[in-house]
């Protein structure tokens, strides 16, 4: 059933992918004047940068090398300017139609409409590769983002509680050793009394994972009540199973539809992600099941990877949780389509007596690049009666 569902997921990205490249691939190839020997060696260059994506994915299950690395790189850095060449050559269309009933292009343009779409392409293609540079600095630099929290329970002797959360690092081919040491120098730069990781610490690939050794890394961060982390799409997309063992092996505590008590003073709830049906066909638990066996006098934490129903968490009394996976839509204007589907899809909100906090995420999916906002890890001081 999880092969099935890869196929499905991937099928209709590179379906999409496919097609976006497509129309691409034609309005560039009628800028180039015909006859000209640019179009021959434009068709060839575009290709392979809009293959490269699929074919580095393949070469890394299959024969991982420098050069699968490259094609995973470079067909990374095309999705996103997939999308800006999208807005671009569709926002020309839109034009080209309103001229043709209303007549106003300049004679700069009318004049030499051969020359004109040559030059408007060059800007375009230079627009769309700065903005990925800046996309991509954006995207290495995370910030802290701080947040003082009162919660109406008594924790036993504890009155504050010190909590980092860093969520969807998709550690992988493009988050590597490098990044995950910067992320992990952060966190530990905070002194954290717990460490929370809600979903996607892994990408849909474990292969790079262990080959770079990443587990050596994670096993640094230092937390004296512990690291907690919970399963994300991403861990079922790659194999659910071999992801959590190899974070469990490496000084992570999973909590899959599980609750702990940590320290006698609070609870940790984690569940499981709610893609698991469509990966294994089996439901996790409700969440009143879950929370049968919290006693609500402490303060209840809840790690729930989707942001999806909040209104659960303030029926059951939860007092935090804390969420990712939208990653605000890390490009512009994908923000606008997340925000569209989460009640909060992205920061800060309260309801009733409940803290929420959705992360965009310190790590990036795909692309390596972050447009419109900037990749974050939390620390949340919680005050306790």
């Amino acid at each position: 059933m999880r092969t099935m569902a890869v196929i499905i997921f991937f099928g209709i990205f590179f379906l999409i992918t496919g097609l976006v490249s497509f129309y691409i691939f034609i309005r560039g190839w009628q800028s180039i004047p015909p006859g000209s020997s640019l179009r021959q060696a434009y068709a060839i260059v575009f290709w392979i940068i809009a293959l490269s994506f699929i074919c580095g994915r393949l070469m890394e299950n299959f024969l991982p090398s420098a050069l699968s690395h490259l094609f995973v790189w470079v067909g990374s850095f095309w999705i996103a300017a997939m999308i800006y060449f999208l807005i671009a050559v569709v926002s020309i269309d839109v034009l080209r139609l309103i001229n043709h009933f209303l007549p106003f292009f300049p004679t700069a343009i009318t004049q030499n409409y051969s020359q004109a779409k040559y030059i408007i392409s060059a800007c375009v293609t230079g627009l769309v590769g700065l903005t990925l540079l800046v996309g991509h600095i954006n995207s290495l630099i995370p910030r802290v983002r701080k947040l003082d929290l009162s919660v109406a329970k008594q924790a036993g002797t504890m009155k504050t509680l010190s909590i980092v959360a860093a969520s969807d690092i998709h550690l992988g081919t493009i988050v590597d050793r490098s990044r995950l040491d910067q992320i992990v120098d952060t966190i530990n730069s905070l002194n954290p009394d717990l460490v929370l990781l809600p979903g996607d610490i892994v990408d849909e690939d474990l292969a790079p994972v262990v080959k770079q050794n990443l587990g050596e890394s994670l096993k640094s961060i230092r937390a004296p009540l512990g690291i907690y982390a919970i399963t994300g799409n991403h861990e079922y997309i790659g194999g659910v199973e071999e992801a959590c063992a190899y974070l469990t092996d490496h000084s992570i505590v999973m909590l899959r539809d599980q609750s702990v008590k940590i320290a006698d003073s609070f609870y940790l709830v984690g569940r499981e992600d709610r893609s698991v049906g469509r990966f294994n066909g089996h439901l996790r638990k409700a969440l009143p099941e879950l929370m049968a066996a919290v006693d609500k006098k402490y303060p209840v934490i809840l790690m729930d990877h989707q942001p999806f129903g909040l209104n659960e968490a303030v029926t059951e009394s939860v007092d935090l949780q804390i969420s990712g996976h939208t990653h605000y839509g890390q490009i512009w204007p994908l923000n606008y389509i997340v925000e569209r589907i989460y009640e909060l899809a992205w920061g800060y909100k309260k309801i009733a007596g409940t803290h929420f906090y959705v992360s965009n995420g310190v790590g990036t999916w795909g692309p390596p690049v972050r447009v419109g906002n900037r990749p974050e890890i939390i620390n949340i001081r919680l005050n306790f009666q």
